[in-house]
């Protein structure tokens, strides 16, 4: 396993920690003066027992271990090392005088990734050590991208996608994603901002047949006029000045999946009349470009303005329109919901403390209470900001003085909301009580959630007539 060169692999640019184990001081001084030369870090072990110890506490990135030492051997010590959790993953080189290629076998089987007979060559050695480290840095580069990935899936098609509430409004919105997800017809998204406009765009997405290719998203608004187009359907090489080489844009990427457009309303004229001809003929042109591409993209479109307000202005064109909205989905405000705001509270107050490393996530009745009677007009997000800022500050006074908006602190119940304390008190409890599935009881449980004893929490749920469904 010499490197291709046939010299030594250099070593990471970061130094690695290789432990070396062998019970002659001699070798492991020579090994670490091999290893402090080629750029690594070195620790060193003089039995099985200390190499174990050492390795469960320092973590090196790599062992080279002696097979023949006093008190418990490299097999052993390496199959202890395999046994443990903390050391698991860390490749082990096996040192001998023997060749064998029966103790080869043997010290494979005990978890070895490599195998160095004695006397060796100080290039052979770098350069397996070199492999190793790489190959070992390599593996849990890509762990950590796939517990990235995992996270960022989970934010989108878990926590943050989830469509909290059971209001009748919601769940007319509901209904209708049913009826046109596994469709290719365009959607137009309207509502105020943070209403959760690019969650529908995602729920379509995830119950259409292009749910296995890509969602792709495009913020109109957040884009410089100039560069809209090239956005949208990219640009050759020379197209403009700094267009240094060719550019797919956001139909190509979306090509078999879905395009979300949000803040349609804000396009210029000249793209809105690229997009119409994209939309009607599923073909454009990148910019500079004269030949016709063709895609399969199915559009979903978010506004937070009133798009027949703007063609009456002249301001957006009647056509694109009309091929915008063949089925428009209306996005309710917070405030025409708002049962729903103690589901979103006890939603949101249990991811903050899941992302702050907090136990419970319980909100005090106060706040709620205020809660539901803010207004919210900044919807969803806004909400989902308050819960978090009070994570971090840890008040549990209420809206005063815990950095909340004056205006939260200062509501007064509105006609439309829900206006008693033990409403509002059912409501969340039950919020509570659903995300940890019913459970009273133990660490995990509501009692401990709510910061109450599990017989007064029972006492609250006969005195609100809170019973488990089902």
């Amino acid at each position: 396993m010499a490197a291709a060169d046939g010299g030594a692999r250099p070593p990471p640019r970061e130094p690695a920690t290789v432990l070396v184990v062998d019970d002659e001081p001699l070798n492991v001084d020579l090994l670490q003066q091999e290893l402090a030369e080629a750029g690594y870090r070195t620790l060193a072990a003089g039995g099985g027992e200390e190499a174990i110890a050492l390795a469960a506490s320092r973590r090196p990135e790599l062992i080279l271990l002696d097979v023949v030492m006093r008190g418990i051997d490299g097999y052993e010590t390496c199959r202890r090392l395999k046994a443990d959790e903390a050391t698991r993953a860390i490749p082990v080189i096996f040192l001998t005088a023997a060749g064998e290629s029966w103790q080869k076998l043997r010290a494979f089987r005990a978890g070895a990734v490599d195998h160095v007979t004695k006397p060796f060559e100080s290039e052979e050695l770098l350069a397996r050590v070199g492999v190793h480290v790489a190959l070992r840095r390599e593996i849990e580069a890509h762990r950590r991208s796939r517990a990235t990935i995992g996270v960022l899936v989970d934010e989108l098609r878990g926590e943050s996608g989830a469509m909290v509430g059971n209001s009748p409004a919601l769940a007319q919105v509901r209904a209708q994603i049913v009826q046109v997800g596994p469709t290719d017809t365009t959607v137009l998204v309207e509502g105020e901002t943070g209403t959760g406009k690019e969650l529908v765009a995602r729920a379509l997405h995830d119950a259409s047949p292009r749910r296995e290719r890509a969602l792709v998203k495009i913020n109109c608004a957040a884009l410089p006029r100039d560069l809209v187009e090239s956005e949208l359907f990219g640009h050759e090489k020379g197209a403009f000045t700094g267009a240094l080489q060719q550019r797919r844009g956001r139909f190509e990427l979306a090509d078999g999946g879905t395009l979300f457009l949000d803040e349609v309303g804000e396009l210029p004229p000249d793209t809105q009349a690229k997009l119409l001809r994209a939309l009607q003929e599923q073909e454009f042109e990148r910019v500079g470009g004269s030949r016709s591409l063709k895609v399969d993209v199915r559009v979903v479109a978010a506004t937070n303005r009133d798009l027949r307000d703007e063609v009456a202005a002249g301001r957006f064109r009647a056509d694109l329109y009309y091929r915008l909205a063949v089925f428009p989905i209306r996005l309710p405000p917070l405030r025409e919901r708002p049962s729903d705001i103690a589901a979103l509270l006890a939603h949101f107050a249990a991811r903050a403390a899941r992302r702050l490393g907090k136990p419970g996530g319980a909100l005090p009745p106060a706040f709620v209470e205020r809660a539901l009677a803010y207004r919210w007009p900044g919807n969803i997000r806004e909400l989902q900001n308050v819960v978090e800022r009070h994570a971090i500050t840890g008040e549990v006074s209420g809206f005063d003085g815990g950095g909340m908006p004056a205006a939260v602190a200062r509501a007064r119940p509105l006609q439309d909301a829900i206006e008693t304390l033990e409403q509002v008190e059912r409501q969340h409890i039950v919020a509570v009580l659903e995300r940890l599935r019913w459970v009273i009881e133990g660490g995990a449980g509501a009692a401990v959630a709510l910061g109450l004893n599990p017989s007064t929490l029972r006492g609250r749920l006969r005195k609100l007539g809170i019973r488990k469904p089902g």
